[in-house]
């Protein structure tokens, strides 16, 4: 007679490891996961095919960025809850994304009919809670001042990311205030006042975050003026270091030329220039920067 044996049989336990969440200091993206945010650009060519028109967002004010480039930036250089501030406020594309995202924002307007009717893009809490919206000049120790009293408010010493979307020179008159950017009488007036904004920004910031500028060049004088890489060498002269020179294409930002499009090709044709299809989103960070052997690195 055959004796059954006792087989012990063992199940090993289908355990799943895993791991902890792994973000930077900066923002919520899980690097153990990073396969999963392919919506996040990370090449210096920006290509969009049409304006981000929901959610709050309207193209409602020439000269505004393109709410694509808030979502990408906010995402990839700020966490939840976090203050973005921008010293170029306009129609209020910062505040809008940030609220949408879960950020928050202070922004900054020159013109007090701007801040009336962008206002209105928010409610009552919002402007309180989650986007705080300050009449000034931002290059002023008087704006500077205010948004040290809204950070301190909001529970913040210092603002996470800082935007700077100036006018590009005087391509578009923006006010008659002499305050505005738009209005300088020289270029290099227009850089010395843009250094005063981008120092309040700078002071404001809190350190190892994050700044984007976001700009232009221009065409004046039968040359080309290189708007862009001159605000950056004098952010770098402020302390900021850069990160990143994205190109983007500008469709998108202007409205139908119609016939003005063909007579911008006639004029290149002729002038020996080329049209400008794109912008820079320069992005910088203020950090210190280390020292080997009494060499910066």
């Amino acid at each position: 007679m055959a004796v059954k044996k006792n087989v012990k049989i063992k199940k090993q336990a289908n355990l799943e490891v895993v791991k902890p969440i792994k973000t930077k200091p900066y923002n919520d993206i899980d690097l153990n996961n990073w396969k999963l945010y392919e919506n996040v650009k990370t090449g210096t060519w920006w290509e969009f095919d049409k304006r981000e028109k929901s959610n709050g967002h309207s193209y409602d004010y020439h000269g505004n960025y393109i709410p694509q480039i808030a979502t990408q930036l906010f995402e990839r250089y700020t966490k939840k809850g976090d203050v973005v501030l921008d010293l170029f406020f306009g129609s209020g594309t910062s505040g809008i994304e940030a609220k949408n995202m879960k950020r928050r924002c202070i922004g900054v307007e020159l013109k007090q009919e701007m801040v009336d009717y962008v206002s209105k893009k928010f409610s009552p809490k919002e402007l309180v809670v989650d986007v705080n919206i300050i009449q000034g000049d931002s290059a002023s120790s008087a704006a500077k001042e205010k948004i040290q009293n809204r950070l301190e408010i909001m529970g913040e010493k210092s603002a996470q990311f800082l935007i700077l979307h100036p006018p590009y020179d005087d391509i578009i008159k923006f006010s008659d205030k002499k305050e505005d950017l738009s209005n300088c009488a020289t270029t290099e007036e227009f850089y010395d006042l843009f250094k005063k904004v981008a120092k309040n920004g700078y002071d404001l910031l809190e350190q190892n975050r994050f700044a984007a500028l976001i700009i232009g060049d221009k065409y004046a004088n039968s040359r080309y003026i290189s708007l862009g890489f001159e605000c950056q060498r004098r952010m770098e002269e402020l302390g900021f270091v850069t990160k990143a020179v994205i190109v983007k294409n500008i469709v998108g930002n202007e409205k139908a030329k119609g016939k003005t499009a063909n007579l911008w090709r006639y004029r290149a044709l002729s002038g020996g220039f080329n049209i400008f299809e794109h912008e820079y989103i320069m992005i910088f960070q203020k950090t210190k920067l280390k020292k080997v052997k009494n060499k910066e690195i």
